[in-house]
């Protein structure tokens, strides 16, 4: 198998999976129109009440943001830090493990 056939297999099968990841991330939002997409907090908090009507909250934020929308945000960037610091160790322990197979000088 040559470079030319290996990188367009390769390119078929990164299209097929974009193509899957698009319609997971789709469908969803076609099929639940008028869904409330809440986090869990929120859906704890209301099967707490539920469950326990007089139920006193022992803990409080230090901060709470101005707005869901800055709340969304910081928790995507959380999101994005974190997956940025365990691609780069896994890439790193790659390159690591690839410079050490090809025998040392």
């Amino acid at each position: 198998m040559n470079i030319r056939t290996k990188n367009n297999s390769l390119l078929k099968k990164n299209m097929i999976l974009a193509f899957l990841v698009i319609v997971i991330a789709v469908i969803p939002l076609l099929f639940l129109k008028n869904a409330e997409f809440a986090g869990s907090d929120d859906q704890a908090e209301k099967a707490i009440t539920q469950i326990k009507p007089n139920y006193k909250q022992w803990a409080s934020p230090i901060w709470q943001p101005p707005s869901s929308e800055i709340e969304s945000l910081l928790f995507a960037l959380q999101a994005a830090i974190g997956s940025g610091v365990v691609c780069y160790y896994l890439g790193y322990l790659k390159g690591k493990s690839k410079k050490g197979g090809s025998g040392k000088k």
